[in-house]
């Protein structure tokens, strides 16, 4: 007996027409984006090529940039400062469209330069939301390391039942927020360790039509729980695949991790869950200059 598999590399543009968000320009190690009405200057260690623009364009378009200093973080999140011009609010909402819905979900300025969105995710949420609607009424979805939400206001505006496990209760509160903010509502809340809450599950036989992963390279949980995304990953995986419905399901990875490719995250899904056929691709925009920057990679499959 031998295993026939079919994976398919690729880059995934985010194409569909998005008002709120448009990455403007990259280059110097940093990135230009638009969210809203509001232009955002950050750090980006994957835009080594010169900028398109003039370096006093960015500045005079910029509300808000960050600017790295020395160090990083426990978690891997760079240090630095966030300078404001006078107009720049310390928080706003932007739009999202996924499916039939638009999602609202509000940015504010972290002490490191997240915001509390990766736009490069809409592709995913896409992904999710389209997956929900084909299983139907009654499916299940385990969002882990979830962050601010969105995949889970994706699963949950197709109708899934979703659990939302994230460390930080500050985190989970903001995803609260957006939640509502989108009008939808019964998202379970857990404030947890990932890990550990997996184990948990798969003791309980717990079972999920649908899993998310979007770990961070470097991590704590609620308890101070170190996670190292080389040394966990792969056996995180392995116990979600006991947590997977026999048959329909879907299983979403992605990761920011420098250094990785999508063939990375395709040999995780594929040794682990053994499917016939897996999408694995880079996830970003291209900016004024046509420069496409790559944000994350994803693999993905879904036997439905």
């Amino acid at each position: 007996m031998f295993f026939v598999y079919f994976c398919l590399c690729m880059t995934a543009e985010i194409d569909y027409k998005w008002p709120d968000y448009e990455l403007i320009d990259s280059g110097g190690f940093e990135k230009l984006e638009r969210y809203g009405k509001y232009i955002l200057r950050r750090p980006e260690p994957q835009a080594l090529w010169d900028k398109h623009l003039p370096v006093d364009r960015w500045i005079n378009m910029a509300h808000a940039s960050f600017f790295k200093t020395k160090g990083i973080t426990e978690e891997g999140n760079e240090k630095g400062r966030w300078e404001y011009k006078p107009d720049m609010p310390s928080q706003w909402y932007v739009s999202v469209p996924v499916g039939e819905n638009t999602f609202r979900m509000r940015l504010a300025f972290t002490s490191f330069k997240h915001i509390g969105i990766f736009p490069e995710q809409v592709a995913n949420w896409q992904y999710v939301y389209e997956k929900v609607k084909i299983l139907g009424p009654g499916t299940t979805v385990l969002n882990l390391f979830a962050y601010t939400g969105g995949a889970s206001l994706a699963a949950r505006a197709a109708g899934a039942e979703v659990t939302h496990v994230e460390a930080v209760r500050q985190v989970v509160s903001w995803a609260n927020e957006n939640m509502k903010a989108s009008r939808l509502d019964n998202i379970r809340w857990m404030v947890d360790d990932a890990v550990k809450y997996v184990k948990r599950e798969v003791r309980r036989g717990k079972k999920y039509h649908g899993i998310i992963l979007d770990p961070p390279a470097y991590g704590r949980g609620p308890e101070g729980e170190k996670w190292i995304l080389d040394e966990e990953l792969n056996n995180l995986l392995k116990n979600c695949c006991q947590l997977l419905f026999p048959g329909k399901h879907f299983v979403v990875l992605n990761m920011y991790s420098m250094g990785y490719s999508a063939h990375v995250a395709e040999n995780l899904i594929s040794t682990v869950f053994r499917p016939f056929h897996t999408e694995a691709m880079e996830l970003g925009f291209r900016d004024c200059g046509r420069r496409f920057l790559p944000l994350g990679v994803t693999a993905r499959y879904a036997t439905v």
